[in-house]
């Protein structure tokens, strides 16, 4: 990609990065490392910096938001707040030679290391149990899921995907990404109620959501919220 600079009506000027592909129009999006453009190969700088000139107040706006949304990087050490379906969760770390696994107590996380300044080990620690909590919670909803729709429960399995909070495929197996067991548990439902309804309707049809909507009758504010959420639940790696 190579790097430009748009400089709006009121003389500000915002970087952008941008990379010409075999594509009919120009794509724009904004994220947490700037504004990246998309454009076809024929379109000329004068028609390119026309164009989002003519979206400059969306950017400038979406920028805004963006800069809201930022999060903190997160410090793997005693008294960091993290997330557990919908509520803080804080870590406990102490030091232990005996280099104690994570384990739940009430709205904490504590676990044992040999060296409290080893974030990295810490951050192993805490990952992996968020990994075993969450597989555990979400073949839990399945099965319950399963249960209403009068079927076996389908093989669960973690997801770690950026882009997309779960999958289904023809073979019906589901797969979650785990980071949402940060959220609130209504919208881990919304996301099962989804995954489950793909292994009868491998689509997007009115069948599929009639089958969502049985399942998760807020299937629509679940939804909503879910895309309100996405920027805290990717806090962690």
């Amino acid at each position: 990609m190579s790097a430009f600079l748009l400089q709006g009506p009121d003389g500000q000027q915002i970087p952008y990065a941008l990379e010409r592909r075999a594509r009919r129009t120009v794509g724009l999006k904004i994220t947490a490392n700037g504004v990246v453009v998309h454009a076809p190969r024929y379109i000329d700088d004068i028609e390119l910096n026309r164009l989002l000139l003519s979206k400059w107040s969306w950017i400038v706006s979406k920028i805004s938001l963006q800069s809201e949304r930022q999060l903190p990087a997160v410090q793997w050490q005693d008294g960091e707040q993290l997330l557990l379906l919908g509520n803080t969760l804080y870590l406990d770390v102490v030091e232990d030679s005996a280099n104690r696994q994570a384990k739940l107590a009430g709205n904490s996380l504590s676990l044992g290391v040999k060296q409290l300044d080893d974030q990295a080990h810490i951050a192993r620690k805490v990952l992996l149990w968020y990994r075993q909590y969450a597989l555990q919670d979400f073949q839990r909803r399945v099965a319950l899921f399963a249960a209403k729709l009068k079927i076996a429960p389908p093989p669960v399995f973690l997801s770690n995907a950026k882009g997309r909070w779960g999958s289904c495929n023809s073979r019906h197996e589901i797969r979650l990404n785990w980071r949402l067991i940060q959220a609130p548990p209504a919208l881990i439902n919304y996301v099962v109620a989804h995954e489950l309804a793909h292994t009868n309707q491998m689509n997007h049809s009115a069948k599929f959501w009639a089958i969502v909507e049985k399942l998760d009758p807020e299937y629509r504010t679940a939804e909503k919220a879910l895309k309100d959420w996405s920027h805290r639940l990717h806090r962690i790696a």
